[in-house]
């Protein structure tokens, strides 16, 4: 055989000889994807699960946390759905929680948005996810996730055939674990709710179980961790561990555009000199820079419809300002949005002819039947019931520094008429220009799709255009 000949051999194998030392200094990428769980964590400064949460505060210290990091929608699926194509949900219609749930109200991802995993795929990477997909578009699983397997399952990186990197998502009940047999409980009558809340026996109750499921999330994040080290894949494997919204139990926090609802807790670790130990970052961050970032640990451009960034990136710039948005939850509509700032959080609510508690999914739950019944009897705490069930206000300003419950709003007041203004200006921008799906009627098929699932307890008047016909 001739030198020549032997050369173009050697250039054809090439490619095919590097492969397994490429996938070896490719990294794993693990989401450890929490939940319905508020950062009521040590390492975020909690002082009722002060030592209580040693496990996710080891990967504080062994990775970044990030102090101040928002979710696009302060709801599951919408959030998800937002986070697995990189973009906002608002821009590619996917922001009304639950829905393209049926063939006829099937709501199809623009040609040219690819889902994460599916580029992790192109890349060469096994893909998982194990426990909950909750996505707003029309999807196959094995198009997604080359591994299969919903159930959740801590260790379901064992699945993936040896040798090939992997991104995958492993998620965690949060908020939603059973502590029933949870041993270390927090003693009700130690807790005190937020002042918008009556301090009796109930909320006591609530408050405190949301303690324990930070607990029982400690304690799963231990076997996750556990069975990595076993495993050695510390070496080669990113974490991002996240929740994807705020508490559940709060009627003001999960569904909704405040800071309890769409604050979370971020830590990122791993084998990257980018992840510094022990380093806190305050920057204004979204969930949406989770999934760019991840793709760029990996070595994978970024699509330039991604509304992320890279968090580690040399040319990184830090964000002025943080948008989330929120829809239709289940049968409840609603349209409201928020930005927030460095000092600051505007809320702007377009549907002011409904109080702030409407008719929800968490009725028949014990503490939304007490403030019904409360506000029917006229017995609630005035400001209880002036939030709940109060007129709402088109806009909502808050100092957050000062106010940190979000209770005294500044929208009216003539010494914050410039920060009024700014606000509102960077919401309608964004508007404009990411074409906010959220301005526009649902469509009839997809209040249909809701209809029939949730039938009588549809009673928005939206609802009537779909009976009418």
């Amino acid at each position: 055989m001739t030198r020549l000949r032997l050369s173009l051999l050697f250039c054809l194998l090439a490619p095919c000889l590097a492969l397994p030392s490429q996938a070896a200094k490719q990294p794993n990428i693990l989401w450890i994807f929490i939940e319905d769980m508020s950062a009521w964590i040590d390492c975020y400064g909690d002082k009722v699960n002060q030592g209580k949460t040693p496990n996710i505060d080891a990967l504080a210290k062994q990775g970044v946390r990030f102090s101040r990091c928002y979710v696009p929608c302060p709801v599951c699926s919408p959030c998800r759905s937002a986070m697995i194509t990189g973009a906002y949900q608002t821009t590619n219609g996917i922001h009304n929680h639950r829905s393209s749930r049926s063939p006829a109200g099937a709501i199809r991802l623009p040609k040219r948005v690819t889902t994460l995993p599916q580029i992790f795929r192109k890349h060469g990477y096994a893909t998982f996810n194990s426990g909950k997909e909750d996505y707003n578009f029309v999807f196959k699983m094995d198009e997604l996730y080359s591994v299969s397997g919903k159930k959740r399952n801590l260790t379901a990186w064992r699945s993936v055939p040896k040798g090939k990197p992997w991104f995958g998502q492993i998620q965690l009940a949060g908020g939603k674990s059973n502590t029933k047999k949870w041993k270390d409980k927090v003693d009700p009558a130690s807790v005190t709710p937020p002042p918008y809340f009556p301090n009796n026996k109930l909320f006591r109750k609530w408050h405190a179980h949301h303690f324990d499921t930070v607990r029982q999330t400690d304690s799963d994040t231990k076997n996750i961790m556990d069975g990595l080290k076993a495993d050695g894949l510390l070496e080669n494997t990113i974490i991002f561990w996240f929740t994807d919204h705020g508490n559940n139990h709060s009627v003001r926090a999960k569904q909704f555009c405040t800071e309890s609802g769409t604050h979370v807790p971020l830590i990122v670790l791993g084998p990257d000199e980018r992840l510094e130990a022990g380093a806190l970052r305050k920057d204004l961050i979204s969930t949406l820079d989770i999934s760019a970032t991840s793709l760029s640990m990996a070595g994978i451009e970024i699509p330039d419809y991604f509304d992320g960034v890279n968090l580690f990136a040399k040319d990184f710039k830090a964000r002025d300002h943080v948008i989330s948005a929120r829809d239709r939850c289940d049968y409840t509509i609603d349209y409201i949005r928020t930005v927030r700032t460095e000092n600051y959080r505007y809320i702007r609510n377009f549907l002011t002819d409904r109080p702030l508690l409407q008719p929800q999914y968490r009725d028949n739950r014990d503490y939304v039947q007490f403030l019904r019944k409360g506000h029917a009897d006229g017995t609630l705490p005035k400001l209880t019931d002036e939030i709940f069930f109060g007129p709402r206000s088109p806009e909502e300003l808050y100092d957050l520094t000062a106010d940190p419950h979000e209770i005294k709003n500044l929208a009216k007041d003539p010494k914050f008429i410039n920060e009024l203004k700014r606000h509102r200006m960077i919401l309608a921008e964004w508007q404009k220009s990411t074409d906010d799906k959220g301005q526009y009627p649902e469509s009839d098929a997809g209040l249909q799709e809701v209809l029939d699932q949730w039938k009588s307890r549809c009673v928005n008047p939206e609802y009537d255009r779909v009976r009418k016909k």
